[in-house]
This record gives C-alpha cells, structure tokens and sequence, in this order.
C-alpha cells in the first residue's frame, strides 16, 4: 500500500466538527473573563455554553484554545475562524456571543 507522500502518513482520525474557532488562551486569561450571561467566563466557556457544545473530537464543531497568537491586543482576544483563517477576529468583552458565531460558523443548530 503506497503512503501519502511516502512518508507513512497513512493514519488519520477523523472529528464531527463543521468548523473550529482557535482562540488565544494568553489574550483570555489576562482578561480575566469578560464574556458570558454575567461577564465572568473566559470567551472559549462562553462560547461552548452558549452554543451548547461539547468539547472533544465527535463535538459538533471545535473551540479551542491555544497557545499565544503573537496578536496581543489590549482588551481583547484574538480568534482565528479555521475555515477563513486569512482574517484574525479582535473580540471585545461583553461581544454578541450569537454574532460572533455566526462569524466564525459555529451556529450548529443547537442554539435555542
């Protein structure tokens, strides 16, 4: 059996995601929270109760949190929408959590 490349890329594993946001776990905790019913989440929890989203692989779509962007704007954080990654997301504390995820393409049905 010929691998991708021929570099033994053969094993893969597969998510139910429709899309992935990435969101800076840097710029969200040096804002202390800011998102949510009572502002007090940081935007990843928010984000995943809001739209009633589970997290892990066979979640409807993924909202991660990684590592530093390098972005570092003041009071806000950053989020990369994983099917236009081109453009970066500045979201401010307090954001029309139902407006950003039609944005990034999170809306999964789930939302009441």
């Amino acid at each position: 059996m010929e691998t991708a490349g021929g570099r033994g890329l053969t094993d893969h594993v597969r998510s139910n995601w429709a899309n992935v946001a990435l969101i800076c776990r840097k710029c969200s905790k040096k804002l202390d929270g800011g998102f949510g019913p009572k502002g007090k989440d940081r935007l990843a929890k928010a984000l995943r109760k809001h739209l009633s989203v589970k997290t892990g692989r066979k979640a409807a779509a993924g909202i991660l949190e990684v590592n530093c962007l390098g972005v570092c704007p003041r009071g806000a954080v950053t989020v990369v929408d994983g099917a236009a990654s081109r453009d970066w997301l500045l979201v401010r504390p307090g954001a029309d959590l139902d407006a950003l995820a039609d944005t990034l393409g999170l809306n999964v049905g789930s939302n009441p």
